[in-house]
């Protein structure tokens, strides 16, 4: 083989070999941090119809659940025991972001791992069963400005998650101190909707999403959306936000996807290429829209940077409620 040729060979290796990382992944896996039902749940079955369905993926990606510390036990599990596994996505949300400034993930931090995708956004929201008594925010915070450990409420996580800060924050604005709330430290959305529904818990600081299929059943009210106004939702559009009742809160749930942190450069390239073009969809707007979420589209290093951003700002607000020095 003359040297022209060998060139040319190799070159069409190099490409052919390209081509090769850069390949769909052969199993590909969406990991849900907690228990089945909520908005990990939700994240993550999103994905897995939309890739399929706009041909990105050939097959739908398997969802498996890793319940712990709302993100912490599948964190440490992916970056230190599948760091370099390029067809596993983790889902994540504002309230891993939270809980990451925090220092709630052990010896790892934002840092560790390749931030890939945000989908899309919901809000914060309290929820009540159907026949509680609480109609309005003000009837849940006079009960609580009563005896702040009459009313159980239930959040996804212990003292300082987003689902108790959301309740730390209205207790602030009322006066009330946010350590004399009586909470019982649940495993996500789906396990908060469950323990209200069944009568364990009075009231669930959740997120609307989550909450909005036990809406539409008539199991369950929202007292408040932590949206900046009502949300131009069909469904929506009666339930008011806590800034309306004279409670300054605005709390969005971002969510998307992470991947290991030795995901290699162009696996990590093929998962953002896919992530761009869904993003870009209108059939993935509906699907979106379908699972009450809000747009939020933002990948790779812009997305990077907002994480971190957001981390910094969180440890600001944690420190505030004396949760970190």
């Amino acid at each position: 083989m003359n040297r022209s040729l060998r060139r040319f060979a190799l070159a069409a290796g190099c490409v052919l070999f390209a081509g090769q990382l850069m390949a769909e992944p052969k199993r590909p896996e969406c990991i849900a941090p907690a228990s089945p039902g909520g908005g990990f749940d939700l994240t993550c079955k999103l994905a897995q119809s939309a890739l399929v369905n706009e041909k990105l993926l050939t097959k739908p990606m398997r969802v498996t659940y890793m319940p712990g510390g709302v993100g912490a036990v599948a964190y440490n599990a992916v970056v230190a025991q599948r760091p370099a596994d390029a067809g596993t996505l983790v889902a994540w949300s504002s309230g891993s972001l939270l809980n990451l400034a925090q220092g709630k993930f052990g010896r790892f931090d934002e840092t560790n791992v390749r931030w890939l995708a945000a989908v899309g956004t919901s809000y914060g929201a309290i929820a009540v069963k159907s026949d509680s008594p609480y109609k309005t925010l003000d009837d849940l915070v006079q009960a609580l400005k009563k005896d702040p450990s009459s009313v159980v409420i239930g959040s996804g996580g212990t003292v300082g998650s987003q689902d108790w800060m959301q309740t730390a924050l209205i207790a602030k604005a009322a006066g009330i101190n946010p350590r004399d709330l009586r909470y019982v430290a649940l495993e996500g959305g789906g396990e908060i909707a469950t323990a209200l529904l069944g009568g364990h818990i009075q009231v669930g600081s959740t997120d609307i999403s989550d909450s909005m299929p036990h809406i539409q059943s008539g199991d369950m009210r929202l007292l408040a959306v932590f949206a900046e106004k009502r949300l131009d939702e069909p469904e929506m559009k009666d339930i008011p936000t806590a800034r309306e009742q004279g409670y300054d809160i605005v709390w969005p749930v971002v969510r998307g996807f992470y991947l290991g942190p030795k995901v290699s450069d162009e696996d990590y390239a093929w998962w953002k290429d896919s992530f761009d073009k869904l993003l870009a969809s209108e059939d993935f707007a509906k699907l979106r829209d379908q699972r009450e979420l809000f747009p939020f589209a933002m990948t790779g290093p812009e997305l990077d940077t907002y994480v971190k951003k957001q981390v910094a700002d969180y440890k600001v607000l944690a420190k505030e409620f004396g949760l970190i020095q």
